[in-house]
C-alpha cells in the first residue's frame, strides 16, 4: 500500500487536466481557479493559450528554489512506491513508473519556470483582467478551507488530487468545509479523483455529497475520459441548483 505522511508536491500536465475535468473550449474561456494545483503545469500552459487561471496552494508561500527542493526530496519515494503498487494503475498513458516520473518532471519543470517568471502572492480582490495576458498574482498562497478570494471571483474551480485522495488524513468535515468554500468563490466546482491514493473510493464521498446537497447545491458524479488510477475515471461536479451540465 501507498503511505504518505504529508501532502506530496506532484504536478500534472495541461492535457491531463483537460481530460480529468472534461474541460471544453467554453470551460477554458471562463475565469478558472486551480485549487491545490501544487507544481502542475496547467496554469502555465492554459495561460499560454490565453486562458485566465489563478492557482492557489500553500506551497506558493515558498520560493522557486525551495519548491524544487521539496519536489526533489519526495520524487524517489513516490516513484518507488508506484513501482511497488503498479497493479493499481492503468498503464495506457505511461509505459511504466519511470516514464510516469519523466512526464511528471517535465510538467513540474514547466511549472517552476513559470512560477519564477510571473507574480505570486496576494490576489487583487475585484480584478477581472480578461483583457490582460496574466492576472496579477496568478500563483497565490492559499489553503482550504479558507481561501483569500472574494465571493464568486471565479466561474470554475478545479481541485486535482487533493480532496478525497488524502482521505486518511483529512476527515469528512474538512471535505465538506473545503467544497463549500470552493463554491463560495466559484460558480462551479470539479474535483478529481474520487479515490484515495490506494485506489479505494473515499469513505467520505457519500456523506460529503449528501451534506453539500443539503446546503442547496447539486453534487453529481460525472464519468470522464481519463483513467490512470484503476477505476479512477469519475469527477465530482458541484453547482448551484439550476446550473447546466458540463459543456
Amino acid at each position: 500500500m501507498f503511505r504518505y505522511d504529508e501532502i506530496v508536491p506532484w504536478g500534472r500536465s495541461f492535457e491531463e487536466y483537460r481530460a480529468m475535468f472534461a474541460l471544453s473550449e467554453a470551460d477554458l474561456a471562463r475565469r478558472i481557479l486551480g485549487c491545490a494545483d501544487g507544481p502542475a503545469s496547467f496554469n502555465a500552459m492554459a495561460s499560454e493559450q490565453g486562458a485566465f487561471v489563478v492557482s492557489a496552494d500553500p506551497l506558493y508561500a515558498l520560493d522557486q528554489v525551495e519548491i524544487r527542493r521539496r519536489i526533489d526530496a519526495t520524487y524517489d519515494n513516490v516513484i518507488s512506491q508506484t513501482w511497488e503498487n503498479r497493479e493499481k494503475f492503468v498503464w495506457r498513458h505511461f509505459r511504466d513508473p519511470d516514464a510516469l516520473g519523466q512526464a511528471r518532471r517535465q510538467a513540474m519543470d514547466l511549472f517552476l519556470a513559470d512560477y519564477g517568471a510571473y507574480p505570486h502572492g496576494a490576489y487583487p480582490h475585484g480584478a477581472h483582467p480578461h483583457g490582460t495576458r496574466r492576472p496579477a498574482g496568478c500563483y497565490v498562497a492559499g489553503t482550504l478551507p479558507h481561501l483569500p478570494f472574494r465571493d464568486q471571483a471565479f466561474e470554475l474551480a478545479l481541485c486535482s488530487h487533493f480532496l478525497f485522495l488524502y482521505s486518511d488524513g483529512l476527515d469528512a468535515a474538512f471535505h465538506q468545509g473545503a467544497i463549500l468554500e470552493l463554491l463560495r468563490v466559484a460558480g462551479e466546482v470539479r474535483i478529481f479523483p474520487l479515490l484515495d491514493y490506494n485506489g479505494e473510493i473515499s469513505p467520505h464521498l457519500d456523506a460529503v455529497t449528501q451534506a453539500i446537497e443539503y446546503k442547496g447545491f447539486i453534487a453529481e458524479i460525472v464519468e470522464v475520459d481519463y483513467e490512470f488510477q484503476l477505476g479512477g475515471k469519475e469527477m465530482l461536479r458541484c453547482v448551484r441548483r439550476g446550473e447546466v451540465g458540463p459543456a
